[in-house]
């Protein structure tokens, strides 16, 4: 039996620092796709599993050339990789280092193959961040706005707000058209089934949820931080909290709760029900949150649509 070697990979926006397990190497690479290119054509006859930590904009390229030449890769969570370190002593801290922590880590753990993401779900979930922050960029300038007295200033902020409506407006555009391509529209028709799921909601699940549809239903509330965590010790027992998850995920589909809530018989009975068993009102709406994460990850991987 032919062991699979493990591939640690530290990145950084100019550097790759990779350990390489089987034959005990490090290296140093640019991180630039021909640098890149190299070090998959020097893999692609053996058997390698490649851990790296995620960083969004900066493994782009490094996942895209895997999934190209069918080499089995993961991208851990930092913290989760920091966590690993120092379970197993490795307190120091360098690229170098870190590179041949993931390498023992994916050793150790043989973490599951992450799927490739589909060239239109990266886009979208590039254009769906990039809305996020000229949102968030329009409403700190409206708080700004309502606190100012200065006309010279009004006019500035009000020709600011104006060019941020603008390019929101573009940037939608340019969602909706992706939409609509044959890739996304299928799993947007799916989730748009779904009661409190508007355009926003389902544009956030499918460019920030990629797992959707091919994981558990526990394992899906718990990358929407939906998942209440047992706090339990001998005969202590804690309360029950959610934490972690994917936060932007997790305030779609709150808002879709809210929503649903109002407006569906069955998630407001849902809701009432919760409510009358003493249930403060937050957390009731995170419950049905929950409820439309485990619904929409079934309707994505049985390919059918919401029935009433």
């Amino acid at each position: 039996m032919i062991t699979p070697g493990y591939v640690g990979i530290d990145i950084s926006k100019q550097f790759l620092d990779l350990f390489d397990d089987s034959l005990g190497t490090a290296e140093r690479c640019p991180n630039t796709p021909q640098a890149i290119a190299g070090l998959v054509a020097r893999w692609h006859t053996r058997d390698l599993f490649v851990l790296f930590e995620a960083t969004g904009a900066y493994d782009r390229n490094l996942r895209q050339a895997l999934a190209a030449a069918g080499i089995r890769f993961s991208a851990v969570n930092p913290a989760r990789a920091r966590d690993f370190a120092r379970a197993t002593g490795r307190l120091a801290k360098t690229d170098s280092l870190d590179a041949r922590m993931l390498a023992a880590m994916a050793r150790a753990l043989q973490p599951q193959p992450q799927a490739p993401h589909l060239p239109e779900r990266e886009t979208l979930a590039r254009l769906n961040r990039r809305r996020d922050q000229l949102v968030d960029c329009r409403k700190r300038e409206r708080t700004r706005r309502e606190a100012e007295t200065d006309t010279d200033l009004l006019v500035d902020l009000d020709l600011h707000i104006a060019f941020l409506d603008a390019r929101i407006a573009a940037v939608e555009a340019r969602i909706r058209a992706l939409l609509n391509t044959p890739a996304l529209a299928t799993p947007l028709r799916l989730l748009r089934s779904i009661p409190g799921v508007g355009p926003v909601a389902a544009a956030v699940l499918l460019a920030r949820m990629p797992e959707l549809g091919t994981t558990t239903p526990k394992a899906a509330a718990a990358l929407a931080g939906l998942a209440p965590f047992n706090v339990d010790s001998g005969t202590f027992r804690g309360k029950r909290s959610i934490r972690g998850g994917r936060n932007r995920v997790r305030q779609a589909l709150y808002m879709a709760a809210v929503t649903a809530s109002r407006c569906h018989p069955r998630f407001k009975n849902a809701y009432q029900a919760l409510r009358a068993a003493g249930k403060p009102p937050k957390l009731a709406l995170v419950a049905i949150a929950r409820r439309i994460v485990v619904t929409a990850n079934a309707l994505l991987r049985d390919n059918v649509t919401f029935q009433t």
